[in-house]
């Protein structure tokens, strides 16, 4: 069974212009910046920037603004699980088991032999056998899964590459 293809992408990069990609940027490296040095920073107002803010947070570009934790000080296991489906018709059980699992933070469907690869961080080695070993082999249809203990984190960043905006190191 092909994966459920989905574009999410409302508009994307290309229908930003220039203060918007600038104002973006600004913000994945500093989203406590205030109106005003925003402003300031891009040549308009206060409230033009306010204006802009909540156009993108409506268009859905902007998902929400949140504070980003050191996850190794809280979680300081991190592994990828790779997910395989022996019954394909129930991945929504699956996708829905997924949403309720907090230690999973980012869950990805692929083409390939896996059918899922879960991004996970738990408090313990113990928190992520209990994950492996008992919770997700119980969700009807997975068939298998296969486990990678992340050794060391090399980079990790809410900014992404937007044409136009600036380019460079991390401003955290």
């Amino acid at each position: 069974m092909a994966p459920e293809l989905s574009n999410t992408n409302q508009g994307g990069a290309d229908a930003l212009d220039e203060l918007d990609r600038g104002l973006l940027y600004r913000l994945m490296r500093q989203g406590r910046a205030t109106w005003a040095d925003l402003a300031e920073e891009l040549g308009l107002t206060a409230p033009a920037i306010a204006q802009r803010v909540r156009r993108l947070e409506e268009r859905g570009v902007i998902k929400q603004f949140a504070a980003w934790v050191d996850a190794e000080t809280l979680a300081p296991v991190a592994a990828y699980v790779a997910v395989r489906f022996d019954r394909p018709e129930l991945r929504s059980r699956f996708r829905q088991e997924v949403q309720r699992l907090d230690a999973v933070q980012e869950c990805c469907q692929l083409t390939g032999e896996d059918d899922y690869l879960l991004k996970v961080r738990c408090g313990s080695l113990r928190e992520l056998e209990e994950l492996v070993s008992t919770t997700l082999p119980r969700v009807p249809g997975v068939a298998r899964t296969r486990t990678s203990v992340v050794l060391s984190t090399v980079k990790d960043t809410p900014v992404l590459a937007l044409p136009g905006a600036p380019q460079g190191g991390s401003k955290r």
